[in-house]
């Protein structure tokens, strides 16, 4: 199988836990929310696919390199953003700069903890 395939499979996969954690973190994972969870979902997802190719973080050589997992906090500097002024315009209200750090911080985390497994995976099945 591509490994680029499981390398986006992944980020899609954990945009999308974090995002259910958010809304359950709030009481908020039921059916009726899932049009709002689709609000932070797809911008986040959009925002994170436009930027971290600037950031070699979909070039198969760079993200297996233990080291290359720091570009991913430095992505979402500029990916939580883009992400939160686009969940904005979809909602039709305001992106926060509370909001911003919050989700900034939170995806930073899981796809940290996602793209360090994932590398760590690589190299060892590359031994």
């Amino acid at each position: 199988m591509n490994k680029n395939i499981i390398l986006v499979s992944g980020d899609i996969l954990t945009i999308a836990l974090l995002t259910l954690a958010g809304f359950a973190s709030h009481g908020e994972a039921d059916l009726a929310f899932l049009p709002r969870m689709a609000a932070t979902f797809f911008p986040v997802s959009a925002a994170w696919f436009l930027l971290a190719p600037w950031f070699g973080l979909l070039d198969e050589e760079v993200v297996v390199n233990v080291r290359s997992v720091l570009r991913v906090p430095l992505a979402m500097t500029f990916v939580a953003p883009l992400a939160a002024i686009l969940r904005a315009a979809v909602l039709g209200s305001a992106a926060l700069p509370i909001f911003v750090l919050v989700l900034g911080s939170t995806f930073a985390l899981g796809i940290l903890i996602w793209r360090a497994a994932y590398a760590y995976f690589a190299r060892l099945s590359k031994s």
